[in-house]
């Protein structure tokens, strides 16, 4: 692993500089963390609140408050599908696709992302019961579990043995994955996939309270844990959000302009529109004009006074393009 420790891409430029917005406790943001680390990337830290409201990255993003969010310059980067992608068309080596199954990966990433990180939300916010905070509860149970949160969480609660054996068994797929001595889920180096599955065995662990004992039944991914923790989080400095704001208005965004063939919505640039998350938790969509999309991402063109012009990418997976 001392390979990933070393290399280090160091920052040509504040045109080029990744900035994180995020908080410590974000399963998400520590998933793109562990990516970083893969890469061995220089990166600074914005730290937002847990809760809303979060004007700084509100402002940055349009209205989209879910983290982590990435900028690079006026470029802003939802969702961590966008993120992930777009690090490694940055910073190609090492690669988190290093086998030929890229496709698969991807593919499988949406179940992570997905269904099984709804499962483990369900899991720890149903095993912390009464002793959540209500307010963290009450924020996190509409995002995740729709309208009717409060009911939905009683009943997760009541059903945490259930839930448990639900989050058993990937996890002994995962364990068997491991059983041959490999480093990583693929072999020796870590890829995407290494950190998409940790970032929901991260939030087991450190989240609820049984979680350290309930994974010491996998000994091969208690190994796979340590492979992973020790690659690190590459090298973060922090930055005042305010800061983050001058640097979008004081650069223009990068991102391609275009559509692709086969647009199924019949996106043209310059139409406005707004997107939001497919599962309705809740927020606020946000607006603009479409500058670039294609199968995987779709971007927008937002202009206001306090951050200037920037771009803001969406993955297309999970998220609905609404038009006028």
């Amino acid at each position: 692993m001392s390979e990933y420790l070393k290399k280090e891409h160091k920052l040509s430029d504040q045109s080029s500089e990744v900035i994180f917005h995020a908080y410590p406790q974000s399963p998400v943001a520590e998933k793109v963390r562990v990516v970083f680390g893969i890469k061995g990337i220089a990166w600074r830290s914005v730290e937002i609140p847990r809760l809303p409201p979060k004007p700084t990255l509100t402002a940055l993003t349009g209205g989209y408050r879910r983290t982590p969010v990435m900028q690079i310059g006026a470029d802003i980067y939802c969702d961590s599908q966008c993120i992930i992608r777009e690090l490694e068309r940055r910073y190609p080596s090492p690669s988190l696709m290093p086998t030929s199954e890229q496709g698969l990966m991807w593919c499988l990433s949406r179940w992570t992302d997905g269904t099984l990180f709804d499962q483990t939300v369900r899991h720890v916010l149903g095993a912390a019961g009464d002793n959540l905070d209500k307010d963290f509860a009450a924020d996190r149970g509409r995002l995740y579990l729709g309208e009717d949160w409060a009911a939905a969480l009683k009943q997760a609660n009541a059903e945490l043995p259930h839930l448990v054996s639900q989050m058993r068994a990937p996890l002994s797929w995962l364990n068997a994955q491991m059983s041959d001595g490999r480093a990583f889920l693929l072999g020796a180096k870590p890829a995407a996939i290494d950190a998409q599955f940790y970032h929901v065995v991260w939030f087991l662990r450190g989240r609820w309270a049984e979680g350290p004992s309930f994974l010491s039944e996998f000994t091969d991914l208690v190994r796979w844990e340590e492979n992973i923790r020790a690659i690190g989080h590459g090298t973060p400095s922090e930055m005042a959000p305010l800061d983050a704001i001058s640097r979008a208005r004081g650069l223009e965004p990068t991102a391609e302009t275009g559509v692709t063939d086969y647009d199924p919505q019949g996106l043209s640039v310059g139409q406005t529109v707004t997107i939001r998350p497919d599962v309705n938790g809740g927020e606020q969509p946000v607006a603009g004009k479409i500058r670039f999309a294609n199968a995987e991402t779709v971007v927008i063109e937002r202009t206001t006074d306090d951050v200037g012009t920037v771009c803001v990418h969406f993955p297309r997976s999970g998220y609905q393009i609404v038009l006028p």
